[in-house]
């Protein structure tokens, strides 16, 4: 399959798209490029790539695609909070107007990559499932909700938009990602040998690795349209639901000489939710999510020691997306709507 993956050189698409290939599609990348120079490992042969906002694509750019792979986005909660309005243009808008231009173009499939997060406050003891309510707490979650609804309004015969909720994604790849919140607390424990915790740790998350996310990837890629069109699917596994101060006492169990700490403001997080995960298995038996919170942990003990990470990596703008883009705006490479300003435009290449 012809695919074309947006966000292909963030924290996720950087995984996704060598699995594409892997698994035999002809995949092309397109990206911003926000986080160029901010490798934190290699990860082989680059994909060939366009470099473009996603507000920019038009439907001569998606024409002779099978599948659209859409992963940009800005990418957390905290960016929402900075600027509602930008997270709206472009994990809303520019996501419905990119699968409406897809449409046109004659491409059949829109994989969009939503988010368990737009379940909220979902309630301590349940298990959401894909029918629960969608509480969304912040402007990142609304955007996934918003989005979502406007995408199913296309589907018809002739396009399958579906949606990949998935759980909070924790792993290495080569644009890793320290504020989320496994990588954040394994972070602490190797540079500081304290596991800090922001909250009370009593919201639950449900986790997910960014292999096993390129791997059900691979699955909506694959699979009949009849069995994902207009169809959500929460990714993940049941038993990867924690607490989030069970996830810091595996990570202090994991790293080595490790105490568990509370940060002197912490208080509840009203964003708690456990997710059932049931109908990806049931639909999907042969996907098998394979990776545990503790498999991240001693993944990450094992790469932060290779690249001798240091508290300044840990916590400068290289890691952090918040910081990397403010640090961009600040020194007038991007303008107030994040877009490149053109005297640092580059020309279009591999990446």
């Amino acid at each position: 399959m012809r695919a074309l993956l947006t966000g292909h050189h963030g924290y996720i698409g950087s995984i996704v798209g060598p699995t594409l290939v892997a698994a035999g599609h002809d995949v092309t990348g397109l990206d911003t490029f926000f986080y160029e120079g901010c490798d934190f490992v290699q990860n082989g042969a680059a994909l060939p790539c366009r470099r473009m906002d996603i507000r920019d694509v038009g439907v001569a750019d998606l024409a002779g695609y099978d599948a659209v792979v859409h992963f940009a986005a800005l990418s957390n909660d905290p960016i929402g909070e900075l600027n509602a309005e930008l997270t709206y243009e472009i994990n809303f808008r520019a996501t419905v107007a990119l699968a409406a231009k897809a449409k046109e173009a004659g491409v059949r499939r829109f994989v969009f990559a939503s988010s368990c997060s737009m379940y909220g406050a979902a309630g301590m003891d349940d298990h959401v499932t894909e029918e629960a309510p969608l509480r969304p707490l912040t402007a990142y979650a609304e955007s996934k909700v918003r989005a979502e609804e406007a995408l199913a309004v296309l589907a018809d015969d002739d396009f399958a938009p579906v949606f990949m909720r998935n759980a909070t994604a924790y792993g290495v790849s080569p644009r890793l990602r320290f504020d989320i919140v496994l990588n954040n607390l394994a972070g602490w424990a190797y540079t500081t040998r304290k596991v800090l915790i922001m909250s009370d740790g009593s919201p639950w998350r449900p986790l997910v690795h960014v292999q096993d996310i390129a791997a059900a990837t691979v699955t909506m890629l694959a699979a009949p349209e009849e069995l994902i069109r207009n169809q959500a699917f929460n990714i993940g596994a049941n038993s990867e639901n924690y607490r989030v101060k069970e996830l810091a006492e595996i990570v202090r169990d994991t790293f080595p000489g490790c105490v568990v700490e509370y940060a002197a403001d912490a208080g509840p997080d009203p964003r708690s939710y456990r997710v059932d995960f049931g109908k990806l298995a049931r639909t999907f038996p042969e996907l098998a999510i394979s990776w545990s919170a503790a498999d991240g942990a001693r993944e990450f003990l094992a790469a932060f020691g290779a690249v001798a990470l240091t508290p300044d990596a840990f916590a400068g703008d290289k890691y952090t997306r918040l910081a990397r883009l403010k640090l961009l705006s600040a020194g007038g490479r991007l303008d107030d709507d994040l877009r490149w300003l053109p005297a640092v435009e580059r020309r279009v290449g591999v990446g």
